[in-house]
C-alpha cells in the first residue's frame, strides 16, 4: 500500500501545436488532467496520443501553445517552461515506451533513480527515500526482486520495475504511455486498478495512453479520443466511445452497446463479422 499523500495538482496544455520537422503531428490541442481523475488518450496509431502526452511531460519542443502546472486550490497556474527541472520532476513523472535496459543494476538500484529529484549531489539515500522506494516497489509486486539484476528480468517483470521507479518519484501528475505493453492479463489489470488507486486514494491526476478502449472505458474518468492530430471527442466514456465516432476515427465499421453488467462492449466489424460460426 502506497502512503496516503494527498496531491491537487493539475496539468493542461493549451491549444498546443507539435511538430516533427515541418509536419504538424497534433493540431491546436486543449486538454486538463486534475488531481483525482484519469484521463486517457485513445486514438489509432500516428493520431498522436504519445507525442501529445511527451509534449505535458516537457520531452517535445512545442511550436506553439502552451503547458501549465497549478493546483486545484486556487493556486497561480506556471507555464511548465518557467519551472526547473528539479522542481519540475518533484511534480510530473512519465512512463515512457521506450526505456534503457539497465544491465548490472539490481531492481532496487534502477528504482531509486526515482527519488534523483530529492537527493543533493552525491548524498546517499535518506529514511524518507527508502521508505518511499520500499512503497513503490511493494505497490507494484517487485519487492521479491529487490536484489535481482534487471537483465534476469522478463519484459513484463521489467515493466513493473519502471513503473516503481515512477511510483517512487512520488509527484501529484503521472503520465503513463501504453503502461499494459509487454504485461500479461493478471498484469495489465493490476496495472490499471494500482492507477485507480493512486487516483481514489492520494488524489493524483493521470494522463495514460491506451490502445485497448475497454481498459480505457474502464478506467478513465474522461476520454480523449485523437484523429489526425485533432481531438475529435472529449468527455466520459461512453459520451465518447460511440459508434459515430468509433466508426469514424478509426475507419471501420464499430458496434457499441451495453451487457447485461452494464460494462461497455464494442464490436469492430470485419469483412467476416457478419457470418454466424455454424454457416462457416
Amino acid at each position: 500500500m502506497l502512503r496516503a499523500t494527498v496531491h491537487d495538482s493539475t496539468l493542461s496544455g493549451e491549444e498546443l501545436v507539435l511538430r516533427y520537422g515541418k509536419t504538424t503531428v497534433v493540431d491546436g490541442a486543449s486538454l486538463s488532467l486534475t488531481a483525482g481523475r484519469v484521463t486517457a488518450l485513445v486514438g489509432p496509431n500516428g493520431s498522436g496520443k504519445s507525442t501529445l502526452l511527451r509534449a505535458l511531460a516537457r520531452l517535445h519542443e512545442i511550436g506553439s501553445g502552451r503547458v501549465l502546472l497549478g493546483a486545484l486550490d486556487g493556486g497561480q497556474q506556471r507555464s511548465v517552461s518557467l519551472i526547473n527541472g528539479r522542481e519540475f520532476a518533484r511534480e510530473v513523472t512519465l512512463f515512457a515506451q521506450s526505456r534503457p535496459s539497465p544491465e548490472g543494476l539490481a531492481v532496487s538500484e534502477i528504482v531509486a533513480f526515482g527519488r534523483h529529484p530529492y537527493r543533493r549531489g552525491f548524498a546517499g539515500l535518506s529514511d524518507e527515500d527508502r521508505r518511499a522506494i520500499d512503497d513503490a516497489m511493494r505497490a507494484t509486486g517487485v519487492q521479491k526482486f529487490a536484489d535481482r539484476a534487471a537483465g534476469e528480468l522478463s519484459g513484463g517483470e521489467l515493466q513493473r520495475v519502471w513503473l516503481a521507479t515512477c511510483l517512487a518519484q512520488e509527484t501529484g501528475v503521472l503520465l503513463l504511455d501504453e503502461p499494459t505493453n509487454h504485461l500479461d492479463m493478471r498484469y495489465q489489470i493490476e496495472m490499471l486498478d494500482l492507477v485507480r488507486d493512486l487516483v481514489d486514494d492520494r488524489n493524483v491526476a493521470v494522463g495514460i495512453v491506451l490502445h485497448d478502449l475497454h481498459q480505457a472505458a474502464q478506467v478513465a474518468d474522461t476520454l480523449v479520443l485523437l484523429q489526425r492530430g485533432r481531438i475529435r471527442a472529449t468527455g466520459a466514456p461512453l459520451e465518447v466511445l460511440t459508434e459515430e465516432n468509433l466508426s469514424d476515427v478509426y475507419e471501420i465499421q464499430v458496434e457499441t452497446s451495453i451487457d447485461p453488467t452494464g460494462r461497455l462492449r464494442i464490436d469492430p466489424v470485419g469483412r467476416h463479422g457478419a457470418v454466424a460460426p455454424t454457416d462457416r
